[in-house]
Parts: C-alpha cells; sequence; structure tokens
C-alpha cells in the first residue's frame, strides 16, 4: 500500500525517538498513590470510599459524575487516608483519593495470567458494558469516555474503526512499545471494537518511520487470522496523529466544521486504547495502568526508559527511578514537545492518559524575541485545519470574538503547527488557546441561551 497522509498542512520536526530501543519496564510501586477524580474528558468521578477504607488493586473508588464521565479503580491496594484537593499536574486544584500504599492484593476476577484470549463476545451491548464498567478513556490525549464513542447516536454508523499508531509527537515511545511488545492484544482490542460499532472495517494507522511496527502488526494480523484489520502505512508528517488528520488519511473525507468524526462514518481510537479495552474484556482488568516515556536530549541511551506505571503513582518518584533531573534540564513536559504541557507540581500524580515524563533543555524552551509579522503565509501553509493563522491574530489582539468565530477559531486543534513554522517567533499558540476557549464558551452561551 503507498504511504498516504492528510492533504494540507503540517510540519516535519525531528523525531527524537532516543527510547524506542528501550523495552517496557515494570515501576515498583510507591509508598503513597493519589487518583485524580478529574482525569477523563467530561464531568468528574465522584468518590465511593470513605477515609479508613480499605481498598484493594482494580476495586471501584469512584463512579461517574455524568454520562460524560468514567470509572476510576484503586491502582494500589492499602487504606485511603484522605479524599481532599490537590494540586494536578498543571497546578490546578483537583479532588483526590489518598491511598496508602500496603502490599499488592488484587480484587477478584481479575485475570492476571499471561494467557491470550482470543475469543470474541458475541453481545456487542456486553462488550460497551465492560469497558464502560473498567473505565475504559481514549489514551491518545483527549481522555474520551470509550464507552461514548462506541455508542453512535441514532442515525450514525461506523464505517471505519482507525486505530492510531502513528505517535507523531516527537521523542513519545510508549505506543510503538506496546505495538512492538503487544500487538495482538492491541489487535484483539480492536476486534471487541469493531464487535461493539456493528462489524466495521478496521485500519492500523502507523507512520512510516515505524517499519518494525509495521512488520510486527501485520505478522500478528496474519497469525489471529484478522483479514477485517489492515495496516495503512501513513507519511512521516505531524499532526497524523489527529483525529481529522487520519480520517483524511485513510478515508479520504473531510470532518465539518462543527461535526464529530462519526459524522463522516469514522471511530478513531489509540492503540493503547485497544490494549486497554482488551484487558478489560478478556482479563477483566480496569484501567490503572498505563506506559509512558521517560526522556531528553541530555539523557544519556541507559538513562531512557518506557515504563509501566500504576495510576496515581506521583511523578516525583517517576524521576527518583529514573535516576532524578538530569543536568541541563530548565522545564519538565507532560506530552510530546508539540502539543504537551509544562508540569507545573512535579509532586502530581500520574493520570490515566499520562504518556511522557521530557526534558528539555535551554535551548529548546527559550522564546525568541517576537517581531513583526512579515505576512509570509508559512502558518497558512502549516496549518492542518485550512485555517489562516496571521489573519486570526490580528483578530485575537482586537478582541474582535465573532470575527473569530467567523474565521473558524473554534477549529483550531492547538497542534503548534503555526508557532513551529512562524519566522517572526510570535506566539501564536498562545494566543489561540485563550481565544478558542472565549469563543467556545461565547457559542455555548447562545446555545444555551436559545433552549431558554
Amino acid at each position: 500500500m503507498p504511504k498516504i497522509t492528510f492533504p494540507i498542512g503540517g510540519v516535519h520536526p525531528h523525531d527524537s525517538k532516543f527510547a524506542a530501543d528501550r523495552p517496557i519496564e515494570v515501576l515498583p510501586l510507591p509508598p503513597v498513590a493519589y487518583v485524580s477524580m478529574a482525569q477523563h474528558l467530561g464531568a468528574p468521578a465522584k468518590p465511593v470510599v470513605a477515609v479508613g477504607d480499605a481498598v484493594k488493586v482494580g476495586q471501584v473508588i469512584a463512579e461517574p459524575g455524568g454520562f460524560i464521565s468514567a470509572f476510576v479503580h484503586s491502582p494500589v491496594s492499602g487504606t485511603v487516608k484522605s479524599i481532599a484537593p490537590r494540586k494536578d499536574l498543571a497546578g490546578n486544584m483537583v479532588p483526590h483519593i489518598e491511598i496508602a500504599v500496603e502490599g499488592d492484593e488484587w480484587a477478584e476476577g481479575i485475570d492476571l495470567s499471561d494467557t491470550l484470549v482470543t475469543a470474541i463476545p458475541d453481545d456487542p451491548a456486553a462488550i460497551i458494558e465492560k469497558i464502560k464498567a473498567c473505565g475504559i478513556v481514549g489514551l491518545g490525549g483527549a481522555t474520551f469516555p470509550t464507552h461514548v464513542k462506541l455508542a453512535p447516536p441514532p442515525g450514525k454508523k461506523a464505517e471505519c474503526l482507525i486505530l492510531n499508531g502513528t505517535e507523531c509527537e516527537p521523542y513519545l515511545t510508549s505506543d510503538y512499545r506496546i505495538m512492538l511488545e503487544r500487538p495482538k492484544e492491541i489487535l484483539i482490542g480492536a476486534a471487541l471494537m469493531q464487535k461493539a460499532l456493528g462489524g466495521c472495517r478496521a485500519v492500523v494507522g502507523i507512520e512510516e518511520n515505524k517499519p518494525e511496527a509495521v512488520k510486527v502488526m501485520r505478522a500478528a494480523i496474519a497469525e489471529l487470522g484478522l483479514p477485517q484489520i489492515e495496516v495503512a502505512v501513513l507519511k512521516k508528517k505531524y499532526p497524523q496523529g489527529g483525529e481529522k488528520q487520519l480520517i483524511a488519511a485513510v478515508m479520504r473525507r473531510e470532518v465539518k466544521s462543527g461535526a464529530l468524526p462519526i459524522d463522516a462514518g469514522a471511530v478513531v481510537q489509540n492503540v493503547g486504547t485497544s490494549l486497554a479495552v482488551y484487558e478489560a474484556v478478556q482479563k477483566n482488568k480496569p484501567l490503572i495502568t498505563n506506559v509512558l516515556t521517560v526522556t531528553g536530549k541530555m539523557l544519556p541511551a541507559e538513562r531512557q526508559h518506557n515504563y509501566l506505571y500504576r495510576i496515581g503513582m506521583p511523578l516525583s518518584f517517576i524521576i527518583e527511578q529514573a535516576g532524578g533531573v538530569p543536568e541541563g534540564a530548565v522545564k519538565l513536559v507532560s506530552g510530546g514537545p508539540m502539543m504537551g504541557k509544562a508540569i507545573a507540581n512535579p509532586d502530581a500524580a500520574t493520570v490515566k492518559g499520562s504518556s511522557s515524563v521530557l526534558y528539555l533543555g535551554a535551548e529548546d524552551t527559550v522564546r525568541k524575541e517576537a517581531t513583526a509579522c512579515i505576512r509570509c503565509g508559512r502558518c497558512a501553509d502549516a496549518c492542518p485545519m485550512g485555517l489562516e493563522p496571521f489573519l486570526l491574530n490580528r483578530l485575537c489582539k482586537a478582541g474582535d470574538l465573532e470575527a473569530l468565530e467567523a474565521n473558524a477559531m473554534q477549529d483550531c486543534i492547538e497542534c503548534g503547527c503555526c508557532i513551529y513554522s512562524c519566522p517572526a517567533n510570535i506566539p501564536l499558540l498562545d494566543r489561540f488557546r485563550i481565544a478558542k476557549g472565549q469563543v467556545i464558551g461565547a457559542i455555548r452561551a447562545r446555545a444555551a441561551a436559545q433552549k431558554q
């Protein structure tokens, strides 16, 4: 199959996949875990345990707080010490359940064996219910509850399930490692989601810079006998892993402004999510673990890591296990350098979607002085959404929300291609994040007023 990609925009940052050849290592348990109630898109979860309660690994400790929400399970066994607000990665106060770790006793019914379970249940509703009960959310960044995505509204039908194995962000290698180390589990998870969606075809999108993952996944498809799943080799281009960009590349369809992927007949899930679906449905294991990359230019090869961690594990504990903050690091980032967020609080705990601890040096973080826009158009050429960042920048400075909405500020995916390509060093992404929030707030306020 020829290499494919999305039709407009995109940039080509250096891969910097320094941890690609480092197998996944299991981290030891920390002395205490802090489990966030807001580690998924939508309403925060509501605690169902009290201070002093003894909990086991995999036990439900919080229930969904609304339709768009998710169950939260204990990642450790021990005693609940507190239920109170605590700073998250960004420094915001968020309710957490603090659990003192006492051994590693798992709840009954969770299959911890390595036995591969290939039989697919016949009941789509039961698959979705198990995914919901195990608190599975999207692990590609947005952490949208997976059970909601797998239940399209009436009148909508999934024609294609796209698994995102692109991992187009520089530095990150956790998805690559799980494709190499657990390909069959990922593919069975895909088959489970296909069943839940009514039997649509499935495509695993992998960028061309991961030929070993392409080889391993295709071999696993053949060995498992899953001809309804195929691997598409995508061109190396950021943000290839964006939902709308994947749909454009794989299905040659556009998701219109204000529409959802299902409106184009697509459901997009990360390969990590597919692995979590397998563990939930076939092993009865809730989402209490994930894989993150510890990496940075200043780290030698032996200090590059891909770790299997428990949710709620303090980042400071992971950093200590990885040898401490390296000399020359001036910034810690959760996620990749393009869309990741600076870690304001190293004592914050990991959440379901944590994907990295990235160390950046001064040369990668110091902002160059912004100069006047020269209207070169590079930002517009780079925008994968077809927006005109130079125009949006002027409207941001003018505070014209109406014009910003008319020019689709709300469609910005915050990928950073504009600021990456700007020769004038204008902080476009910073302004757009603020303006996008204001525009979406105005749209929602208007919709609420119309309902009254």
